[in-house]
């Protein structure tokens, strides 16, 4: 009976254990207990990845600022007649910029308000004089000057910035002042000088928030790459006879309600106050449109030692040395308009003196005097002034010339340029204070063979556009890059180059402040 009893016991415990095992809830606590298999920790996206950045050394880009202004007061340059019509109006302008890209230039300072007046579709000011030859008439048959020179320049690779000149509100060879001028409707702040000019009062903060709103209108309706001014703030003495700028209104409501600076300091302390806002207001806008000045090149006399000529600290009341102390700008374009041999105004001097005043690391860029520089050989001249901007600037170079008309009005200029310092095409220098809303993405790239040649063809996801690309092929062990426009997205490449076989593809893609994606490279088998 015992041992009939014992072996029910064990009979018992052996068909828990195989139920324990085989229910359903033990299975779970395994399944949860026990560690993932390899398979599932991203295997598969690891190798792609892998294959996605195959890696090489590519070459460093080349880089530099190369402008050139395009003025349209009194027709300097563009439009160059106010009876053109549409038509003609384009045509010169893709003349100028097709000239620019064969010359390796990728940036143009477009003249687009000389005057209170607008040489695009504005409700703020009207149509320019200089456009149709009346103010306040628009084009016809109609088209938006600013919109067409913006996709124009863009589809080659060059910059668009826009020239403005915020206190002159009518050019003597404007017309006449008629009812729709600018010089009317703020009649109490503007004052007609006595060479025919008539000039907004800068201490006034209706001209003030009224330019203020001009700025933000373009920046926020058209594409620009950059807002610039030049050096008229107030007016130079000349302009008005050797007198006073007559701003005695203002001057007496300043100290009237208290004010206890002197009448220079008042003055400069206006103009301060403005450009600062500027920056401001562009950076609240669009972070990666660039603000740029072009002052007089010369601060004060004496400054650096021996630097002899007028003082746009005292006459212009521009304090232009502040600005690039405080970084109220993102570049900085001094016009420094005499030979590098000059002994009260030498070129090499005056831009080593800028530089020590670039406190922020701002792009410094100097405006040179293409057109009439005093030089038995100009050509020559200009070309030796980029040479020395490049050795006293480093890697941030570039320049502005003034104006295009002494590109398009001398041939000797051109070839001189691109024969000794423009010889290639490059990217415009970086701004890493300015960050775009959002970079760009990785470019695809695919590759298809096709005789003699490959076919290269490359893109962004997500529907991104780049502002250029940049290709690199590689051949034996020599590299060489080409930049491209926009629109150029596939390319048929010859396999052998002398006598050297094709063996690496790569392609970045650029963005609008001159940024590089990372690269997408290719062995070619």
């Amino acid at each position: 009976m015992k041992h009939k009893r014992l072996l029910q016991f064990f009979w018992l415990m052996f068909i828990s254990v195989v139920i324990y095992n085989c229910s359903p809830q033990k299975k779970q606590t395994t399944k949860i207990k026990t560690p993932p298999s390899k398979p599932v920790i991203k295997s598969v996206p690891t190798q792609a990845k892998v294959e996605d950045n195959f890696r090489v050394d590519l070459p460093t880009i080349k880089r530099e600022f190369r402008g050139a202004w395009i003025a349209s007061v009194a027709n300097i340059n563009w439009p160059s007649k106010t009876t053109l019509t549409s038509d003609q109006q384009k045509a010169e302008a893709v003349q100028m910029l097709d000239m620019l890209q064969h010359n390796n230039f990728n940036a143009v300072i477009l003249q687009v308000r000389p005057s209170g007046d607008a040489l695009y579709k504005s409700d703020n000011e009207p149509w320019s004089y200089f456009l149709t030859g009346e103010i306040g008439k628009a084009p016809f048959p109609y088209y938006d000057p600013l919109e067409f020179w913006i996709s124009e320049a863009h589809k080659r690779g060059i910059e668009l910035h826009i020239w403005l000149n915020p206190y002159r509100a009518h050019h003597s060879n404007g017309g006449k002042v008629t009812s729709a001028s600018l010089a009317n409707k703020f009649s109490d702040v503007t004052y007609r000088l006595r060479n025919g000019m008539y000039w907004f009062d800068p201490a006034s903060q209706v001209i003030q928030d009224h330019l203020s709103k001009v700025v933000l209108d373009l920046v926020k309706r058209y594409d620009i790459d950059g807002v610039h001014f030049d050096d008229y703030f107030y007016p130079y003495a000349s302009y008005n006879g050797g007198a006073d700028f007559p701003d005695s209104k203002t001057w007496s409501a300043y100290k009237n309600a208290g004010g206890n600076l002197s009448r220079a300091d008042w003055r400069r302390d206006n103009v301060n106050r403005f450009v600062e806002r500027i920056y401001r207001d562009i950076k609240t806008e669009k972070n990666e449109v660039k603000f740029g000045i072009s002052p007089f090149g010369i601060w004060k006399p004496d400054y650096p030692t021996g630097i002899k000529g007028s003082s746009q600290y005292d006459e212009l009341y521009a304090d232009a040395k502040l600005w690039l102390n405080k970084g109220w700008v993102d570049y900085f374009a001094p016009q420094l308009y005499w030979p590098i041999n000059s002994t009260g105004q030498s070129f090499p001097k005056l831009l080593e003196w800028w530089k020590s005043e670039n406190h922020f690391n701002r792009h410094l860029w100097p405006g040179l005097n293409t057109v009439e520089i005093k030089s038995s050989d100009r050509p020559n001249e200009i070309t030796n002034q980029i040479e020395v901007s490049r050795q006293i600037l480093k890697d941030d170079n570039g320049v502005i010339h003034w104006s295009i008309a002494g590109l398009t009005k001398n041939g000797t200029m051109q070839t001189t340029l691109k024969t000794r310092v423009y010889q290639d095409k490059v990217l415009i220098p970086r701004s890493p204070w300015l960050k775009p809303d959002k970079a760009l993405s990785q470019p695809k790239l695919n590759l298809k063979s096709n005789g003699s040649h490959l076919s290269a063809s490359w893109t962004l996801p997500n529907q991104e556009e780049a502002f250029q690309w940049v290709l690199f092929t590689k051949y034996g062990d020599e590299w060489q890059t080409q930049i491209l426009n926009s629109n150029i997205k596939n390319l048929d490449i010859i396999k052998f180059y002398n006598g050297t076989k094709l063996n690496t593809l790569a392609i970045k893609a650029i963005d609008r402040l001159g940024n590089e994606t990372d690269y997408r490279a290719e062995k070619v088998k």
